[in-house]
């Protein structure tokens, strides 16, 4: 028996109908925000994310040659393509542009809870804006929008001036090397490191810096930055909103990537694997053979948010179920497609056994059962039996539409 590929996954009816009801929220919260949807392909030319990230990132993608050549990759992330999207089709759009995103990516990774090789992103990108105000934003649309996913979280908010003020001056390999321990948050491999080079001051520093929990506290030990009035009006914005969030400027993530403000979102019960949200301020349209653009963002990784979320079902809905004699087929047809039109999830019965055996099949899973014999053929009628209380009426058509949809779903 053939089985699915490792690190994919199927989804039967009730898990559609949660994803698709979180996946509805989300938009709906961008849309509110202004954020429009956008859509790019499910596979790039590989340079597109090699040209950010480097070759070595080919080994944690799906990496192909078509039949012309050309060397593709399935997307494993959204934000390059939507940048590549930006130069190729949106860079003369009157700015700021407030996009947003829902796909599948592709990660050749080890499979494990709430990661998986194909997996979903929800994110958006605000290109052109270079503000303070602009990153608050991205900020507050971010806590909106998991908060209506009905998850509970923490917000941790950072900026990477305070901790490149610390690494200024130093060798540029000695830099990267930083970032990565920084970046996995080994602070025992960094303290390593930087003692090996003599440098375990620097050690000492970067640590108090990413224990730090107030703006002044910050400045004391970083000194005087040029970009110190947008940090402190970002976050008296933060404050204002009324955001509950923790001033973390320990967070080193993307620093060859993002320019300025980063924020980090966490579930409060997934254990180790618990980042369902990151993203910041970055510049990278350049890279895609535009101009250099202010951007900032986000991405939600959508899997673990249903985790996090846990097994809730959907906002229930009327379903209406079809029984009919033989004579009365033509009539349910009608009366079927009348529902739907009104919007009311209606499902015929297809057994062709008799009356009582329909409602038998239809009760376990139907709110309603419309009945259609004979007699409800010849003077246009439905039959509308109410299958939580017994009881039962026959209606005009539109009378029958009107009862069943006044009424409360289960």
């Amino acid at each position: 028996m053939l089985q699915k590929p490792r690190g994919t996954r199927d989804f039967l009816p009730d898990e559609m109908d949660q994803r698709r009801e979180v996946e509805g929220i989300m938009r709906r919260i961008a849309r509110t925000w202004g954020y429009r949807e956008v859509c790019t392909p499910e596979f790039e030319e590989l340079e597109l994310f090699t040209i950010r990230s480097g070759e070595g990132i080919i080994q944690e993608m799906y990496v192909f040659e078509d039949k012309g050549g050309r060397k593709l990759a399935l997307r494993p992330e959204i934000t390059a393509p939507v940048l590549r999207m930006y130069v190729n089709e949106g860079k003369t759009l009157p700015k700021p542009l407030r996009w947003f995103y829902f796909a599948d990516c592709f990660r050749y990774e080890r499979p494990q809870k709430g990661r998986y090789r194909q997996f979903w992103q929800f994110g958006i990108e605000l290109i052109g804006a270079d503000s303070a105000l602009a990153e608050a934003e991205v900020i507050l649309l971010a806590r909106d929008l998991l908060a209506a996913s009905g998850i509970s979280f923490s917000i941790h908010v950072g900026h990477l001036s305070l901790m490149r003020s610390l690494l200024a001056g130093l060798d540029p390999d000695d830099q990267k090397k930083i970032r990565m321990f920084l970046d996995k948050k080994d602070t025992g491999g960094l303290a390593a490191y930087l003692l090996s080079q003599g440098r375990d001051d620097l050690s000492a520093r970067l640590t108090a810096l990413a224990e730090c929990r107030s703006l002044d506290d910050i400045f004391a030990l970083t000194g005087d930055l040029p970009d110190r009035h947008r940090i402190e009006e970002l976050f008296s914005i933060l404050d204002s909103s009324g955001l509950e969030y923790t001033l973390n400027p320990g967070i080193a993530r993307g620093l060859d990537y993002y320019t300025g403000m980063v924020f980090e979102i966490f579930a409060e019960n997934l254990g180790a694997e618990n980042q369902v949200l990151g993203g910041g301020t970055y510049r990278l349209a350049h890279l895609f053979g535009g101009e250099e653009t202010p951007s900032c963002g986000f991405a939600v990784g959508f899997d673990r948010v249903m985790v996090a979320r846990g097994e809730q079902p959907p906002v229930p809905g009327i379903v209406v179920g079809v029984a009919f004699t033989p004579g009365g087929r033509d009539w349910a047809l009608t009366v079927a497609a009348a529902f739907r039109e009104a919007g009311i999830r209606t499902e015929l019965s297809l057994s062709g056994k008799s009356i009582g055996n329909q409602l038998s099949q239809i009760a376990r899973s139907a709110d309603f059962a419309l009945i259609i014999g004979d007699r409800e053929r010849d003077q246009r009628q439905v039959t509308v039996k109410n299958l939580r209380t017994g009881g039962q009426d026959v209606l005009a058509l539109a009378e029958a539409i009107q009862e069943v949809s006044g009424s409360e779903p289960r």
